[in-house]
């Protein structure tokens, strides 16, 4: 799989990660470290690698940060701490189950949510123009071509010339079609096409999450590839 995203790194225009403030990565661990956060989710920390990922996509904790379909807040636990005295968070899409819990206690008081607070990705705006960052984790595969291209759009729009978008994903083989074992997985090289129809501009990619005893075979929920599925980590730009 890596194989095929070098053609597409070549032809991109490159510039290296922003780098991250000294201080960001400690802000990650400390929130890491809050006991808000339960033993299911301190477990995935491993698998995850939090401060790593959010290294590789350059984040300071001065930025305007969005995440998209926080979930059940898994990295919102994180980056809404870890950004609350110098920067801003925000939240969009699927936020209603969060907006009547962890959002009402502190530190997640200053968090906002922007744009659909369902899934509504018709005329989708995220109401911004200035973000630094739109990060997206594990979330590309759950949307259909139009809410990708929706969300792709809408993306670009709220940031800043120059800011990035991350994505994480569980990897799904190239040119692959959708199946029973793979509706969870995602076509990286399909991923960078669509990001790139939007307007951004491939920066890098990163072997994070990559799994070398994942044959990309299975749902990641199996018991067999749970945990350690192969995922791709992407960096994109907004042009300057």
């Amino acid at each position: 799989m890596r194989k095929l995203l070098l053609p597409l790194l070549v032809a991109a225009t490159f510039s290296a990660p922003a780098v991250i403030a000294a201080d960001f990565s400690e802000n990650i661990k400390q929130a890491m470290a809050s006991d808000i956060r339960t033993d299911r989710e301190t477990k995935r920390d491993r698998n995850r690698k939090p401060v790593e990922t959010l290294k590789f996509f350059g984040i300071q904790d001065d930025w305007k940060v969005l995440e998209i379909v926080p979930g059940g807040g898994w990295y919102t636990k994180l980056l809404a701490p870890a950004l609350r005295d110098n920067g801003q968070f925000y939240l969009s899409l699927g936020t209603e189950r969060l907006k009547t819990s962890l959002l009402t206690k502190k530190p997640f008081d200053k968090v906002k949510l922007v744009g659909s607070e369902g899934f509504d990705f018709k005329n989708l705006n995220f109401e911004v123009n200035d973000l630094d960052a739109v990060l997206t984790f594990r979330n590309y595969h759950n949307f259909d071509e139009s809410e990708r291209a929706s969300t792709n759009k809408a993306a670009f729009k709220a940031l800043k010339p120059g800011g990035v978008y991350g994505v994480v994903d569980h990897t799904r083989r190239h040119m692959q079609k959708k199946n029973d074992e793979n509706g969870r997985r995602f076509d990286p090289v399909l991923a960078i096409k669509e990001i790139q129809q939007a307007g951004f501009v491939l920066v890098d990619y990163s072997n994070i999450h990559y799994k070398a005893d994942d044959e990309l075979r299975f749902e990641v929920g199996r018991k067999t590839v749970q945990g350690n599925s192969d995922r791709f980590t992407l960096l994109f730009k907004k042009p300057e």
